[in-house]
C-alpha cells in the first residue's frame, strides 16, 4: 500500500535499531504500553513499504519471527504464491502465524494484515496516485499492538490459548477490479479442509486500521451479521474498562480479512477498524497520524476480552 525511501541500507538498519532498542527497554509484564507499541510502529514503517513479495515485507517478516521467538512463542509460517496483478508472474506470499499455549485444543485467533497497497489510490490529485505509500496505519498498526501484546501473554498461561495470525496479500491491489484477500482467504481454506485437526478457533478478532489519533470504533456491519457475540462481547470489555473511543452502535460495512474467516473457515470473527480514518490510502498515513493511546487502548480491550472475565 505505501512506500518510503531510506537514503541507504546501512541508515535505514540504525533508524530501525534505534526504535526496537527503545521499545525493548520498556519491556515489562504490566499494562499496555503505548509508547513501545509505537516504537514497534516505527520500526515497520521505517522499513518502507511492505508490499507483498518484495525484500521489505521479508525484513518485516524477520523482525516479527525474531520479536516472538525471543518472547517465547512457538512461529509457523503459511506460503503460497500467487500471479502479480499486472505481470502474471509468481508473487511469494507468506502466512506467519504465532502461537501461545499450543497443547490447548480450543483457541482464540487475533489477527491483522502485514502488507501495504503498492499505491495510495484514494489521492486527490491522481498524479499522487502512483506515489509511495506507507501505511502506519493500514498495516503497521495491527502488527504493532500485537507486537505488544506478545508481551502480556505468556503471564494469562494457561488460559487462553490464542493464535496470533498476520496475513499476507490483503491488499495486493493495483486496480479496483484487482483481487483482495490472499492470505486470510488461503488460511481460512487450510483451516476448513484440514483432516484430523487437534485444535478448534472458537472466535477471532482482526485489527484493522487501529492507531490512527482520534479513533472511533464502531460496530462493523458484517461483524454483527457473522459474529454477533464476539462483537458484543468486545465491545461490552471496552466499556467495562472505559475505552470509550469503542462505540456500541453500528455505523460502516467493511470488506476485510474477517470474511474469510466468518464464510469459509466458520471462525466468528469481528472486525476493529477505524473507517474513518482521514489517511485511508492517502500519503499521510504517517506515524504522525498515529497515536500511542489508540494502539495502547486497542491492546488493553483484546487483552482483557482474551481474559474473558
Amino acid at each position: 500500500m505505501f512506500r518510503m525511501h531510506l537514503k541507504s541500507a546501512w541508515c535505514q538498519a540504525l533508524v530501525i535499531t534505534a526504535a526496537l532498542a527503545t521499545a525493548l527497554q520498556a519491556a515489562d509484564a504490566g499494562p499496555m504500553d503505548g509508547h513501545r507499541a509505537f516504537s514497534y510502529l516505527q520500526a515497520i514503517c521505517a522499513l518502507g513499504p511492505r508490499i507483498s513479495g518484495t525484500p521489505a515485507m521479508t525484513r518485516q517478516q524477520e523482525l516479527i519471527e525474531k520479536h516472538f521467538h525471543d518472547l517465547g512463542a512457538d512461529i509457523r509460517f503459511q506460503d503460497f504464491e500467487v500471479p502479480h496483478p499486472q505481470t502474471g508472474e509468481p508473487v511469494r506470499m507468506r502466512n506467519l502465524i504465532v502461537v501461545w499455549n499450543p497443547q490447548v485444543p480450543q483457541r482464540s485467533l487475533v489477527c491483522c494484515h502485514y502488507d501495504t497497497r503498492p499505491h495510495p489510490d484514494q489521492e486527490q490529485n491522481p498524479a499522487n496516485r502512483q506515489k509511495p505509500f506507507l501505511g502506519a496505519n493500514d498495516g503497521a498498526s495491527g502488527v504493532a499492538v500485537l507486537m505488544e501484546l506478545g508481551h502480556h501473554l505468556a503471564a494469562l498461561s494457561p488460559r487462553p490459548a490464542v493464535d496470533f495470525v498476520f496475513f499476507d496479500g490483503e491488499e495486493l491491489v493495483y486496480d479496483q477490479d484487482d483481487k483482495y484477500f490472499y492470505g486470510s482467504e488461503y488460511f481460512s481454506q487450510a483451516y476448513r479442509d484440514a483432516k484430523n485437526r487437534p485444535f478448534t478457533y472458537g472466535q477471532g478478532v482482526l485489527l484493522d486500521m487501529v492507531g490512527g489519533k482520534n479513533a472511533s470504533f464502531y460496530m462493523e456491519g458484517n461483524s454483527l451479521r457473522y459474529a454477533p457475540q464476539v462483537t458484543q462481547q468486545v465491545w461490552k470489555t471496552a466499556r467495562r474498562i472505559g475505552q470509550k473511543n469503542f462505540i456500541e452502535r453500528r455505523k460502516h460495512e467493511v470488506l476485510d480479512d474477517h470474511l474469510a474467516l466468518n464464510q469459509i473457515a466458520g471462525i466468528p470473527t469481528c472486525d476493529i477498524i477505524d473507517f474513518d480514518y482521514p489517511y485511508w490510502h492517502r500519503r499521510n498515513d504517517l506515524p504522525a497520524a498515529c497515536s500511542d493511546q489508540t494502539l495502547a487502548g486497542v491492546g488493553h480491550v483484546v487483552l482483557e476480552w482474551l481474559r474473558g472475565d
